[in-house]
């Protein structure tokens, strides 16, 4: 059974993230455009992320976007630590082609891993962490359900100065309950 979802009206085709697919997704990582709104560093080596994307993660969800059979999108939830008491959090990571940022793509990958924690994972918070001055990022959380928990000042390096990030949470809309 094909697991992947079907293109849709942009020609994006979302599917699971496959340790085959660890050298181009850690390209993309380490691409201009898309490193700068992560903590990933430039000029870093393909090979430098490779064992931790080719790792599977029994407790998380990996997800890539490909259109025209290239990834150009990838997004996960990970488990926030391994304390139980953190059990029902994930984290959330993203990073899209700079050619492919807003068109969608990021927004159909976050809405695949809400689906998943919403309704299979048993997952009650999605947290995550974005620099303040990504705009465009924040209003995509913010419309899918997210809100502002805080703010670290000086969070990171980026482009020579110190930049803030927020921290921003989503709780399930409506946890399962027991029927009965």
């Amino acid at each position: 059974m094909d697991t992947a979802h079907k293109p849709d009206d942009i020609g994006i085709t979302v599917r699971a993230l496959e340790p085959a697919d660890a050298q181009e997704v850690s390209a993309l990582t380490g691409a201009p455009g898309t490193f700068e709104g992560t903590l990933q560093l430039p000029d870093m080596p393909v090979a430098s992320r490779l064992e931790w994307l080719q790792k599977l993660e029994p407790h998380g969800c990996r997800l890539v976007a490909v259109a025209q059979g290239q990834v150009v999108g990838s997004a996960g939830l990970h488990q926030a630590g391994l304390s139980l008491r953190r059990a029902h959090v994930r984290m959330l990571g993203i990073g899209i082609a700079a050619g492919w940022q807003g068109k969608g793509v990021g927004r159909l990958l976050i809405a695949r891993l809400l689906d998943w924690a919403d309704h299979w994972a048993g997952v009650l918070r999605v947290e995550l962490t974005v620099h303040a001055d990504n705009d465009r990022a924040i209003a995509l959380y913010r419309s899918m359900g997210f809100v502002e928990e805080g703010r670290h000042r000086a969070y990171a390096i980026k482009d020579g100065r110190y930049v803030d990030a927020l921290c921003m949470a989503r709780l399930h809309p409506n946890p399962p309950r027991l029927e009965g």
